[in-house]
């Protein structure tokens, strides 16, 4: 059978041709037998030319309806009706063919020729096909569906079309479905998934909902990651009508299913308020969190989208993508990219007067925890003057509008990356009280999915390498959201400003990181290995916390919180410094930077009214490297 599948497509057709001329011949022989009108081995021999003239005028009907265009191992029960419409044709041609012999009853022999040629050449095309699938069928993945629904049948005729996945059966919690069949497959209730994954031996679940809420998935992934087999779920609805996937792409299941969230449709009018039409510049627009917002920016139909970073290819990426956009969809929106550090003020003046910025979305910050731990002095320079220069260079640029992207870790900073953000809020706080040309606001927000650093790609690809995975604390807990949900929050967040409010933004509930590890392993079709279950096979490792790495996240310093025109956003009133407090606190610290000196910058940071209460000893490289250095050379001296 193999080798056969192999030939050549023009073998293929004349062997086709070859056995069809065969069946023709074979049927008449046993039409004219059954029938009993005449010797079969006499009428061969006495009508040769006439009998070939009958088989090239069959065969040339076969090839015009396109039978042998039609590829055996995919042909669809309507090529019943091709090859019943052939032989039809061929019985006429045979009526004439006998007209002109001396014969007692044409008809007879006629319909027993049909009948015959029907079956043999419809049955060897059906047994060859079923030949195929039985050979197929047995390297297949035995798959079981939920969802009898529409999607659930589009998803099953195509896999039964390809070479991956057997559909056995279906389950759906439709009443009216249940103990029905659906497309040839039973359609169980629920109550029987995990009886019928053993009965059946099923390798894989695949979840045929691509409609149904995340409320609804998560409640059903809970169910399912009980279970001892993968669980994977076709596109979802939009990227389906949108033609970007085919319900046949099958994909692994996302963290956001897991969690729950339901997505709230962003407000147009809120959304496009800063954007439409204006000129927008997004600094660090290369990062996850600046990359997404100039996705969602671009879609606004701005006149200029000015994408700013210090990382060339990061910026050569973003630009890349954005322009494949425009082009997709036709936007007229010009782009800019600019390479530069948010440090220097001078050439952010420049860039924000030149192409008369109207919104900036500061986006560029250092968030990696440890590594702001072993870099103190880079991360409060690039997060605190940063925004500092940044702001001031908005300021004198005229910018209507200035959005600085924060973080939970803003809120009683335990680590030096959110001390710099905490300071880098009252910069911005300070600088909204100075001035009112520019409105200002920051928007704080916790754990993206997706983001660099993020914990959940880590965990996706320890368990894909066979584990372990590692985890710092069993209790942790993080808040959690989706990209493209946080940045049109911080859009519409913005919109709303009026001048130095602290927006917060509805995260959820907080998530035990310990059993989201967990439920990515079940997911995987994949068993725990703990105390419990030695034999598992992916373990959890805890490896302790990191410098600077906190239990939980807080989103608000105190309880000081109202409500806003959008129901995940919020807005914290806490306490800031005038302008002039600032700018001493702002001084002290640039002297710390100027002179490396991480005892005093940490000093200042203590001092400072931001609630710094850090969680480890100083672990800055420098720092370190140089008190070994300093007791190496007291060692020698001694």
């Amino acid at each position: 059978m193999t080798w056969m599948m192999s030939l050549p497509r023009s073998v293929k057709r004349g062997i086709s041709v070859l056995s069809d001329t065969a069946f023709l011949l074979s049927a008449l022989f046993l039409a004219s037998w059954l029938s009993g009108i005449l010797q079969p081995a006499v009428f061969l021999l006495s009508h040769s030319i006439g009998l070939s003239t009958w088989l090239v005028f069959s065969i040339t009907v076969f090839y015009s309806l396109g039978l042998y265009r039609a590829i055996l191992r995919y042909m669809a029960p309507q090529a019943v009706a091709t090859v019943s419409n052939g032989v039809f044709l061929s019985s006429m041609g045979l009526v004439v063919f006998c007209w002109f012999l001396p014969l007692a009853d044409i008809i007879r022999l006629v319909l027993c020729f049909a009948v015959i040629a029907v079956l043999l050449i419809g049955g060897s095309r059906w047994g060859f096909r079923s030949a195929i699938q039985m050979q197929r069928h047995k390297a297949k993945s035995r798959v079981l569906i939920y969802g009898a629904g529409c999607s659930g049948r589009q998803l099953l005729y195509a896999l039964q079309s390809g070479d991956e996945y057997k559909p056995v059966i279906f389950v759906d919690d439709n009443t009216e479905l249940q103990k029905t069949t659906v497309c040839g497959l039973t359609v169980l209730p629920l109550a029987l998934l995990e009886k019928a994954i053993q009965r059946y031996r099923i390798d894989r679940v695949l979840l045929a909902m691509p409609s149904a809420g995340r409320g609804r998935k998560r409640e059903l992934l809970e169910l399912l990651s009980k279970l001892p087999v993968p669980i994977q779920s076709i596109p979802g609805m939009a990227d389906l009508v949108a033609g970007h996937m085919k319900i046949d792409d099958l994909q692994d299941i996302r963290i956001e299913d897991l969690l729950g969230r339901e997505v709230i449709e962003p407000d147009q009018e809120l959304l496009q308020a800063n954007i439409r039409n204006k000129v927008v510049m997004v600094t660090g627009a290369g990062g996850s969190i600046g990359s997404e917002l100039c996705r969602q920016i671009i879609r606004c139909k701005p006149d200029m989208l000015v994408l700013f970073d210090v990382s060339e290819f990061a910026l050569y990426s973003i630009e890349r993508e954005l322009n494949a956009v425009k082009r997709r969809f036709g936007y007229q929106c010009a782009i800019k990219p600019v390479l530069g550090s948010v440090q220097q003020q001078k050439l952010l003046e420049q860039v924000m007067t030149n192409f008369q910025v109207h919104t900036v979305y500061h986006a560029a910050a250092y968030k990696h925890v440890p590594l702001v731990e072993y870099n103190m002095v880079e991360g409060v320079r690039n997060n605190v003057f940063g925004t500092w220069a940044c702001a001031e260079a908005a300021i004198t640029a005229k910018v209507e509008n200035f959005v600085l992207i924060s973080t939970d870790k803003a809120v009683r900073p335990t680590n030096v990356m959110g001390a710099s953000k905490r300071m880098a809020e009252l910069v911005l706080q300070g600088l909204a009280s100075r001035q009112i040309g520019t409105r200002m606001c920051m928007v704080r927000f916790g754990n993206v999915l997706g983001s660099s650093g993020s914990v959940v790609p880590l965990f996706a690809q320890q368990i894909k390498a066979g584990g372990p995975v590692t985890l710092t604390h069993k209790e942790i807990t993080r808040f959690f959201m989706t990209i493209p949900e946080a940045s049109q929050l911080v859009i519409q967040a913005g919109a709303m400003a009026k001048g130095g409010e602290v927006f917060v933004l509805d995260m959820g509930e907080p998530v035990r990181i310990y059993d989201l590890a967990t439920r990515m392993i079940h997911l995987a079709g994949l068993k725990l290995k703990d105390k419990t279950n030695p034999n598992g096979d992916i373990e959890i490792q805890i490896t302790g916390l990191r410098p600077g790495e906190k239990l939980y996240e807080e989103l608000l310093i105190g309880n000081n919180e109202s409500k806003t025109e959008h129901a995940r956003i919020r807005a914290a009133k806490e306490q800031y410094l005038s302008w002039s407090a600032t700018m001493l606190l702002l001084n002290s610290l640039d002297v710390a930077c100027q002179s490396f000196d991480q005892q005093l910058l940490r000093q200042i940071l203590l001092d400072a009214p931001i609630g710094f209460a850090p969680s480890s000893e100083i672990c800055d490289l420098l720092f370190v490297s140089g008190s070994v250095s300093e007791a190496v050379k007291k060692e020698l001296v001694h």
